[in-house]
């Protein structure tokens, strides 16, 4: 049988799971010694920790394993594809695919298929990154998967 992820909202998920991430993330930055440990930290049982840990994951660490594309609306300026690889490649994502559209009426379409295992920063501040840059007129997630 065929496992299905769905993408949730921090503020549905039931408090059990919202516990467990907090008891990974103590445990990932060192900031308790064991889960005894960790799960006491956040009041929650060590059944309900075991019962998810493995289930529910913030949606940076699946991404660290993945594939993205992403989908980019830019102004058409001289220089503009090279810039935003630049701020691809030192955040640390290799690219993979580059689908460009002509522009027409000043405005291009691009879509970039990048691998995100040796990215260097958060999945949201590259994102935001990236919508600051002033030729980006709109970026979005379009797709994610695992290699």
């Amino acid at each position: 049988m065929d496992k299905k992820f769905y993408l949730v909202r921090e503020d549905v998920l039931p408090e059990a799971m919202r516990k467990v991430l907090q008891a990974k993330e103590l445990l990932e930055r060192k900031k308790a010694d064991s889960v005894a440990e960790a799960v006491q930290l956040v009041d929650v049982s060590r059944s309900v920790f075991y019962k998810y840990r493995d289930a529910i994951f913030p949606f940076q660490a699946v991404v660290k394993e993945s594939i993205v594309t992403l989908f980019f609306h830019l102004e058409d300026r001289s220089g503009t594809l090279s810039k935003l690889l630049g701020v691809v490649a030192a955040a640390g994502c290799n690219v993979l695919t580059i689908n460009q559209t002509i522009p027409l009426q000043g405005r291009a379409n691009v879509t970039l298929t990048i691998s995100t295992s040796g990215m260097t920063e958060d999945i949201e501040e590259f994102l935001a990154k990236l919508r600051r840059l002033e030729f980006v007129e709109k970026v979005e997630i379009v797709g994610s998967g695992a290699y």
